[in-house]
């Protein structure tokens, strides 16, 4: 007799991506004529810079880049991103260290699938990025949440993350600066996160793809140089995706000691092969060059972080921190859950995204989608005018 089940437990246990899942009813709405501004794609909402995108052109014409290449990526763009890695961040790695993939979800999937086996505990701050239980989750391991709040600036404790170790305790989930919440952490407070996972004899998982976008006073910081001890259980992801607006080029990497990469490689080679060679082109001469288009993002997003959390706490119920990195702001709305809203009485934030996308024509994430309920994540990567416009809808409706 066949099986009943047509998707197997495992796959179907996999939620959609929450973020991705909003983009694409936004735009579906905007096509169908409806003005609706979103505020849930993590991009930014700027074009490649042009001497990225001849690169690609070039590689198209190139014979070389229409055959298979080794599935860990090409050798010079390992190169490259090692370079790239110590001129960052400080760090210094041999490129048999570096593993290029598609995009940073990939690097995350194979870092966890490398490093994990079933029942391994993983600790995960939350808010946390949708994708990072459901990789822990298909690598067997099992997602152990840690809860941060506005309090502490969404930011984890060494004393908050030693209650919830265990003898099953194998990894942490560390990002800085953080998506959802803009969050980033001290050099001291990565220093002392770092020394207590080395005490710990765990690994971390560390994802540096907002390395760039920080403001103000903060300050990015690499965890395995603050903590050299820390290198030999240290997986760094990145990417650049966000650092040169090439979210659509997907080309990601993973960092790690030679035998997690060398492992990885060989998931990967059964599973994708190699990146994309065109796109490696272009990740080539987006991290040989310099950082000016991130400097030119980072001067509006700087203005868009001070407007967008300005208008929130202007809005009575709703409490939004000041981000100090990447492009998101992560406002509590636990104030307005409750009140009526057109007809409606949204109890969760969940529905009050809900009813701000039917009546206010306006795409936010719902905080469920990172582990904590009673928030919205918006993207700031938007025009200045798109985002007064969507915060004053948002306003007029939960003022009413």
């Amino acid at each position: 007799m066949p099986r009943s089940k047509r998707v197997s437990t495992r796959i179907g246990s996999i939620a959609e991506s929450a973020t991705l899942a909003v983009d694409a009813k936004a735009k579906a709405l905007k096509a169908a004529g409806r003005p609706v501004i979103g505020f849930g794609a993590g991009e930014p909402d700027f074009p490649t810079p042009d001497y990225i995108v001849a690169a690609a052109v070039a590689a198209c014409s190139d014979p070389a880049m229409h055959r298979y290449t080794p599935a860990g990526g090409l050798p010079k763009l390992k190169a490259a991103i090692v370079a790239k890695t110590a001129r960052d961040s400080g760090y210094v790695v041999e490129a048999n260290q570096v593993l290029v993939t598609n995009g940073g979800k990939q690097a995350l999937y194979n870092a966890f699938a490398a490093l994990l086996d079933p029942g391994d505990e993983v600790l995960l701050p939350a808010p946390y990025w949708t994708t990072y239980p459901e990789s822990i989750q298909l690598a067997g391991g099992v997602p152990v949440v840690v809860p941060t709040d506005a309090s502490s600036g969404y930011r984890a404790t060494v004393e908050q993350l030693d209650q919830a170790v265990t003898d099953a305790t194998k990894a942490l989930v560390f990002v800085s600066p953080s998506n959802p919440t803009g969050a980033v952490y001290s050099p001291e407070q990565v220093a002392e996160i770092g020394r207590w996972a080395a005490a710990r004899g765990l690994w971390v998982v560390t994802d540096e793809i907002y390395e760039h976008l920080v403001y103000g006073d903060a300050e990015f910081s690499s965890m395995p140089v603050l903590v050299p001890e820390l290198a030999d259980r240290c997986i760094v992801v990145n990417g650049v995706a966000k650092t040169y607006a090439m979210t659509g080029w997907r080309v990601g990497w993973m960092i790690a000691p030679a035998d997690i990469t060398k492992a990885a490689t060989n998931l990967q080679s059964h599973a994708t092969s190699n990146v994309a060679n065109v796109s490696q082109m272009a990740a080539l001469a987006a991290v040989s060059g310099g950082l000016e288009a991130v400097e030119v993002m980072k001067v509006a997003f700087d203005r868009r972080r001070r407007t967008i959390v300005e208008l929130l706490n202007g809005i009575p119920g709703v409490v939004c921190p000041e981000p100090e990195g990447a492009f998101y702001a992560y406002p509590s709305v636990e104030g307005v859950l409750g009140r009526k809203q057109r007809g409606r009485v949204p109890t969760t934030s969940a529905e009050l995204a809900e009813v701000i996308l039917d009546e206010a024509e306006v795409a936010v994430v719902p905080g469920e989608a990172f582990g904590a309920p009673g928030y919205l994540r918006l993207s700031y990567a938007l025009s200045d005018d798109d985002l007064r416009e969507g915060i004053g809808r948002i306003a007029t409706l939960l003022a009413e």
